[in-house]
């Protein structure tokens, strides 16, 4: 007669095989499981780390004011930071030119280059004291993208004749009175796949650059 430690003993090794063929037919179905795609990599924006806003005299192109904001680590945690106020004469009409680097590489990376060769992608956007400006009047096309700018370059994207606004060419005329202290925020939007058009605003896409300068006109 079987005693009882050999009846445990059997079932225990009835158990260990079952536990066996189940552990080898989970791992048999797992390898013939297709593992799930990657999810795509993220879109890295480029490192800027000079930003020069050069306003020219339309009159007298020895007559500039030139801006400046820098990232001081790099691809480090801080963001660009502002070097220099934006200081204009009144009555006088400027043509703003921006000039973006990232000279963390040798020779330096010209950003504005590429925008201009990705032009249907971008687009800057200006926030200005209210009135600072006779042209274009208001404060600007970051409120509300319909407000008017003076953009002298357009997008290779052409709809219905022409193209949507870059940016990286404008032109400004002050204001007969004079202002301390006020603002000129300067926003780019990097609006890919069909996002920029012609009713597009300064929150649609990603933004790239956000910064806000002192405006002085005296």
């Amino acid at each position: 007669m079987m005693n009882t430690f050999d009846t445990l003993r059997r079932y225990s090794g009835f158990m260990l095989l079952s536990m066996t063929i189940g552990f080898t037919s989970c791992n048999d179905n797992n390898d013939n499981v297709t593992p799930a795609p990657a999810p795509p990599a993220e879109n890295e924006g480029e490192v800027i780390t000079d930003l020069k806003l050069i306003f020219t005299n339309t009159s007298n192109s020895n007559d500039s004011v030139i801006a400046k904001a820098q990232d001081p680590d790099g691809e480090g945690v801080l963001e660009l930071m502002v070097l220099d106020s934006i200081n204009l004469d009144v009555n006088k009409t400027y043509a703003l030119s921006l000039e973006i680097m990232n000279n963390l590489e040798s020779p330096g990376k010209d950003l504005g280059k590429e925008i201009a060769e990705e032009d249907d992608e971008h687009q800057f956007f200006f926030g200005f004291s209210t009135n600072a400006f006779k042209s274009p009047t208001g404060n600007g096309n970051i409120d509300n993208g319909t407000d008017p700018v003076n953009y002298n370059d357009e997008d290779s994207d052409v709809q219905d004749g022409s193209g949507n606004p870059v940016g990286l060419m404008t032109t400004w005329t002050t204001a007969s009175s004079t202002l301390s202290n006020g603002t000129f925020n300067l926003r780019l939007q990097h609006q890919p796949d069909g996002i920029k058009s012609a009713t597009s605003s300064a929150t649609d896409g990603d933004t790239d650059i956000d910064i806000n300068f002192v405006l002085n006109i005296n």
